[in-house]
């Protein structure tokens, strides 16, 4: 359809009556009618044959001297009719054709009555019998409906032959002749007119329903767009979630109702973020279409649906007869993105490509009326692969699944654990090895479900972690302990463990120094504890935060040396004012080995000037052993539990060796 089209219609439908027509919107017309055309002169003809036969009981009552000749020229030119038409018409040709045969044969006819009635002897009753000349001009231009210029010469041979009879064999007064030409002519004008208006009245519902079949195709083209655009992803191309929603919707139907399996398969870029800080958003948009591409390729090659989740997320959603089948799928998806080689240098792992983490979960393992268990399940399953290396797949299964409920529940006990008094902190005495005085405590927290039952600190700190809710919890911990410990001048000094989440925060030095300023007490009381399995020298954010406690006045101690990463060099390269010798070298005592062992250790944190604090005093032996060696201070189950704030301002709480004289 040509593009000025409806501005041509437009156009044509805005012109009177005697303007002519554009040829193009002729031409479209033609077109669009010839069928039409065609099947309606076909179907005239017939009638007209079959009818033009039966008006030979009319020539056998008026003429029936002739009546056989009359019968037998009927019955031909009926056939001409009806077979010449089928011909033409069947050979397929233009409607133009078959109309100029009609017309002639029409012409034909009446000519062929006139003459053979014309040898009848009862001329008196031709004299009434001639004015059925008007029903051959009312066939042509009205039941035919020839083209006007068809009609108009057909017709006019008509009325011509019809008044060279008239004037030749009916010229039997004056006033016959002036009323049977007036039928003629009044039946002449009368009908063409009517034609024309039939042809004029065809072409405007021609011209009109273009214009509508147009705005309606228009219309349609525009809803199939948005309708596109409301399902499809805009920077991909894929379908976007409400389409992946209403595929996911088809297929569990089809799942509860038929038993038909099905898989859904989440798909996340590994490192997406650290890919898009290191070459921009727009590169990271390239990666996004060249990976959904990939993908896309996969799934119309395996008959599977694709789609955007979100962000760096996809969706896969396939008919799966098996689990071995989903693993298939979810491999395909994994090395189609991979063998795409798009570099990613900045990774922190050992590869240097992009590629993804891929999730499954199968309709036939996961129990439940709704779909969102199989999405929520896949979604576990990512997660998984994500720890488990990346680049990988994993598919759901139910042991997997029971872990994760357990962590998520206690991921919702960790969001709301401060405001619903689920968190507490318990303190473990630090005594003076010589003196056997209480120097000061460690702030240990602890998690309790509402119905009281423990949960373990080695269990709900790396969840706190992984949750990012560790600063929170981390700031609530020393602001406790400040205020029912060193407010109440109970201990001289409190110790608290803080996670490098932590010690990351930029602003994590002023938030300690709030807390202390809030207290009302002197920041050389508290100490902050860093685990030595976090690698720290390279860690600038790390570094300023000690930095700027130390400067504070805050006590920075290295715990759980001889175990981690930091080794001398960190005791070395950072001042501690005291270094927390891990109990793993206290109990290996027993063996030659370990005592050598830790009496070197003790010999060289003490080379480094650090106070020096040995945990897990079990024995009154290991106590004895860590005063021959010099320790200054000493903790562990032996010489005090952990125990409530409560406890320590209670005459009679503690053993005798806990109510001495605290040492400021």
């Amino acid at each position: 359809m040509i593009p000025a089209l409806p501005d041509l219609l437009d156009e044509e439908l805005g012109k009177p009556w005697y303007v002519r027509s554009s040829r193009a919107v002729k031409a479209l017309y033609a077109a669009e009618r010839e069928q039409w055309r065609r099947q309606s002169a076909r179907i005239s003809a017939h009638i007209a044959g079959a009818v033009y036969v039966l008006f030979a009981f009319t020539d056998y009552i008026l003429v029936n001297d002739v009546f056989v000749l009359d019968l037998l020229a009927r019955m031909a030119i009926g056939a001409i009719f009806i077979i010449g038409t089928e011909a033409l018409f069947r050979v397929g040709v233009q409607s133009l054709y078959i109309e100029l045969h009609c017309a002639s044969a029409t012409v034909l006819a009446y000519v062929t009555w006139l003459a053979i009635s014309g040898l009848s002897i009862y001329q008196d009753n031709m004299t009434y019998y001639a004015t059925y000349g008007v029903i051959f001009m009312i066939g042509q231009n009205v039941f035919f409906n020839f083209r006007f210029w068809v009609a108009i010469v057909s017709s006019s041979i008509i009325i011509i032959l019809s008044q060279l009879d008239i004037a030749a064999h009916r010229n039997i007064g004056l006033e016959y002749v002036v009323a049977i030409a007036a039928l003629y002519f009044s039946t002449y004008i009368l009908t063409l007119y009517v034609n024309w208006s039939l042809n004029s009245e065809r072409f405007l519902v021609f011209l009109n329903s273009a214009r509508a079949e147009i705005r309606q195709k228009e219309a349609m083209e525009r809803g199939a767009a948005l309708l596109r655009l409301s399902t499809t992803d805009a920077l991909t191309g894929l379908a976007n979630r409400r389409a992946v929603d209403e595929e996911l919707g088809a297929y569990w139907r089809d799942w509860q109702t038929q038993r038909i399996s099905f898989a859904v398969v989440l798909v996340d870029v590994d490192y997406f973020k650290i890919y898009n800080d290191r070459y921009g958003h727009q590169e990271g948009d390239r990666c996004l279409e060249a990976v959904a591409n990939a993908m896309a390729t996969a799934g119309a090659e395996n008959g599977y649906m694709v789609g955007r989740f979100g962000g760096e997320e996809f969706i896969l959603v396939a008919p799966s007869p098996n689990r071995e089948h989903v693993q298939h799928i979810a491999e395909t998806i994994r090395c189609a993105v991979e063998n795409l080689g798009i570099p990613h240098d900045q990774r922190p792992d050992s590869t240097s490509t992009v590629t993804v983490s891929v999730g499954a979960a199968f309709s036939q393992d996961v129990p439940g009326t709704r779909v969102e268990r199989l999405i929520t399940e896949a979604d576990r399953a990512l997660y998984d692969a994500k720890r488990s290396g990346r680049n990988c797949i994993q598919l759901f299964n139910f042991d997997s699944a029971m872990q994760a409920e357990v962590e998520e529940n206690l991921a919702d006990l960790l969001r709301t654990a401060e405001e619903r008094n689920l968190v507490s902190l318990v303190y473990q005495p630090v005594l003076n090895a010589t003196s056997g005085q209480i120097a000061g405590a460690e702030a240990l927290m602890r998690l309790t479900t509402p119905t009281g039952k423990s949960i373990s600190p080695a269990v709900f700190i790396p969840m706190a972690e992984r949750m990012g809710v560790i600063v929170k919890l981390g700031l609530w911990a020393i602001r406790s302990a400040c205020q029912q410990l060193l407010a109440t001048d109970v201990v001289p000094l409190v110790s608290v463990n803080v996670s490098p989440f932590q010690l990351r925060q930029e602003n994590f030095s002023l938030m300690v120094a709030n807390i202390i300023s809030d207290a009302g007490i002197s920041p050389h009381r508290l100490a902050i504890e860093i685990t030595e399995s976090l690698q720290i020298e390279d860690q600038i954010e790390i570094l300023k935060n000690i930095n700027e406690l130390r400067l504070l006045g805050v006590q920075v101690w290295l715990d759980d040396f001889g175990t981690g990463f930091a080794g001398l060099s960190c005791v070395r390269e950072i001042e501690f004012d005291v270094v927390k010798v891990d109990r793993s070298f206290l109990h290996a005592t027993n063996t030659v080995k370990g005592a050598e062992m830790f009496k070197s250790i003790i010999g060289l944190v003490r080379s480094t000037g650090c106070a020096i604090v040995v945990e897990g005093i079990e024995t009154e032996d290991q106590r004895r052993l860590c005063i021959e060696h010099g320790v200054d201070y000493l903790q562990g189950y032996h010489l005090g539990r952990p125990t409530t704030a409560e406890s320590y301002g209670r005459p009679n709480a503690e053993p005798t060796s806990l109510r001495r004289a605290a040492v400021g």
